[in-house]
């Protein structure tokens, strides 16, 4: 599952201590051996540990430290174990600490893993990352830096890519993946697609998530890796959103 889970800032009826138990209803229904989140600060981070028990995690604040928003990735620490992780930002300068450059409104980054699956004795890396919703330039920097450093990756391990792109199927920055990345967009991949129709960016009011050219948040897979289903979890809980996204929930088979 990726989803952009909403910093907290919002008032009543969106506040984060609102939503916070429709995020849980909505996870103990679907039991992803995998989250990743945006837009998911330090405080949300702890809270997020609270409603999933079980897993571990792994992220860093994008300003540095516990700074600014997270690309956290909690995983099932009973099934997956952490080989390596890294971090980088989406920038001219990527190993420069909260580093902003290509028009970007703020720090940009990408939280990554390298896991084992005790379960298929399988290993693969998933990336998490948020691009800026304001420059076009940067996403496509972004998503080329993004294939460029999947590159050291070992090139024999599946790669995931999730995220909250701020843009559509239709954009440069989905072809700098799709086309010329090497990488395959699950939404298209999967032998059953349920959602089809809705965007994921609902914004609190839209029921259709603005339509499928706002199928913003995507997840990305390159090398080995079957699709056995994808859905838009478009819930509306109790007359309300439990984000201003829909979590996008993909079931995966290493081979």
């Amino acid at each position: 599952m990726t989803v952009n889970v909403r910093h907290a800032t919002d008032p009543s009826p969106n506040s984060w201590e609102e939503r916070l138990p429709l995020l849980e209803m909505l996870l103990k229904r679907e039991a992803p051996d995998i989250v990743t989140t945006q837009e998911c600060f330090y405080g949300q981070v702890k809270d997020m540990l609270t409603v999933l028990p079980g897993y571990d995690w792994l992220g860093l604040g994008r300003k540095g430290g516990s700074g600014g928003e997270y690309m956290a990735i909690f995983y099932r620490k009973d099934r997956f174990e952490l080989l390596e992780y890294d971090h980088y930002w989406l920038s001219a300068t990527p190993n420069v600490i909260g580093s902003v450059t290509w028009g970007n409104a703020a720090p940009r980054m990408v939280t990554w893993g390298r896991f084992h699956d005790r379960e298929t004795k399988r290993s693969f890396y998933l990336c998490n990352t948020h691009f800026d919703h304001k420059s076009p330039e940067s996403r496509v920097l972004a998503a080329q830096l993004m294939v460029e450093r999947a590159k050291s990756f070992d090139p024999e391990l599946p790669v995931i890519i999730a995220g909250d792109f701020n843009v559509g199927p239709d954009s440069e920055a989905y072809g700098a993946f799709t086309r010329e990345g090497g990488f395959t967009d699950t939404w298209l991949s999967a032998g059953e697609t349920i959602g089809e129709g809705l965007g994921t960016f609902n914004n609190f009011n839209n029921p259709a998530g603005r339509g499928p050219s706002w199928r913003i948040d995507w997840i990305l897979t390159r090398g080995p890796v079957a699709v056995q289903r994808i859905q838009i979890v478009s819930d509306i809980i109790q007359g309300r959103f439990p984000s201003d996204h829909y979590p996008l929930v993909a079931e995966l088979q290493l081979s």
